[in-house]
């Protein structure tokens, strides 16, 4: 059974940085594309960055966030985090980790089967 449970989230200001957790269960990592997801006030849920199952495959990241947010992942322990520099009002969202399919990543939450709770992330301008 794949659990994910997000951690790391806050009030911070514009051009504040976090670091976002997501603790997995074991196998997960490896056996799963894994991606954190994000949704603003009143918006749909949307594709923050990404990492293949293959460890070989670059992170995909949405143009909003590239350059600015880096996905990376602790196997020994069953971590997967998303580093946040030079957050923006537009940031401000509740951010979800997602595990899913093998294969090459996809930005559809659909390809996406499981899910953490989310941690609330606030930029303040």
């Amino acid at each position: 059974q794949v659990q994910l449970a997000e951690s790391g989230g806050g009030l911070v200001q514009t051009g504040d940085s976090l670091k976002l957790s997501c603790a997995a269960s074991q196998y997960t990592l490896n056996n799963h594309n894994m991606a954190w997801f994000r949704r603003a006030p009143g918006n749909e849920r949307k594709f923050v960055a990404g990492l293949a199952w293959w460890t070989g495959r670059s992170a995909e990241y949405d143009h909003s966030v590239k350059g600015r947010f880096t996905i990376f992942r602790d196997d020994a322990q069953n971590l997967l985090h998303l580093e946040m520099n030079n957050l923006q009002p537009d940031d401000t969202a509740v951010y979800y980790c997602a595990a899913g399919r093998l294969g090459p990543i996809e930005t559809a939450d659909s390809a996406y089967n499981y899910w953490g709770q989310g941690t609330q992330v606030t930029v303040s301008s």
